[in-house]
């Protein structure tokens, strides 16, 4: 590469990517046979990171392609930005399972008074899912650093989220998360997913969001 030559230590270009471990023995999970959560795991998570790894490669070498046009590598960058939310919403979503499904006071207060219940919460919620089966998509609880509210998004791929919003607890809604042992019941599966939050991790999740919102804040300079 002349004039664009690539460093060594270009990190955004990095095809480095690799799949992280399960934070929980997939055997012990209620509701949720190993077998389904080894094949999510193995072939939607790790199809992801397999072709995210692919996608920075083909960017890293067209770089200095003078003649390749705009269109072509922003179909890539799409590509890259696809692969890149599937990554981090498939290892968010891991990573909040393992658990017994039971929020302490604290959480439970901050979501009744960002809802108006932790009730109020958990139904929105799980309408949102609900609304999802049978489809794709993704229901995330966030806190906005903007806007500093706890909300539930609905998103309907991985490539559109909510600006300026840390995931908290995230919920798959694709039908590789649950066909395999609910076929259809898309309901059935929310109810399996509650039964399993690792509510620890979203607390610790919510405890890192408020302190970056100071941070956030800060860095407003006018």
């Amino acid at each position: 590469m002349s004039e664009m030559t690539l460093s060594a230590t270009a990190t955004a270009f990095a095809a480095s990517h690799e799949l992280k471990a399960l934070p929980f023995d997939p055997a012990k999970l209620d509701g949720f046979s190993e077998k389904l959560i080894r094949s999510h795991w193995e072939n939607n998570y790790g199809g992801s990171v397999k072709a995210l790894n692919a996608v920075k490669q083909k960017l890293a070498s067209f770089l200095d392609d003078a003649n390749l046009p705009a269109f072509i590598y922003n179909d890539l960058k799409r590509e890259h930005l696809m692969r890149t939310g599937s990554v981090v919403l498939h290892e968010l979503y891991f990573g909040n399972l393992g658990g017994t499904g039971q929020a302490d006071a604290a959480l439970q207060k901050a979501l009744a008074d960002a809802f108006g219940s932790f009730e109020l919460w958990e139904e929105e919620f799980r309408r949102m899912g609900a609304g999802l089966g049978g489809g794709s998509g993704w229901v995330v609880l966030g806190y906005n650093l903007h806007s500093g509210l706890l909300e539930n998004y609905w998103q309907w791929d991985h490539l559109h989220a909510p600006s300026a919003t840390l995931p908290l607890l995230v919920m798959d809604m694709y039908e590789h998360s649950y066909q395999m042992d609910y076929g259809a019941a898309a309901p059935a599966y929310v109810d399996a997913f509650f039964r399993n939050i690792h509510w620890e991790t979203v607390s610790a999740r919510l405890e890192k969001a408020l302190k970056a919102r100071t941070i956030w804040q800060a860095g407003d300079v006018r």
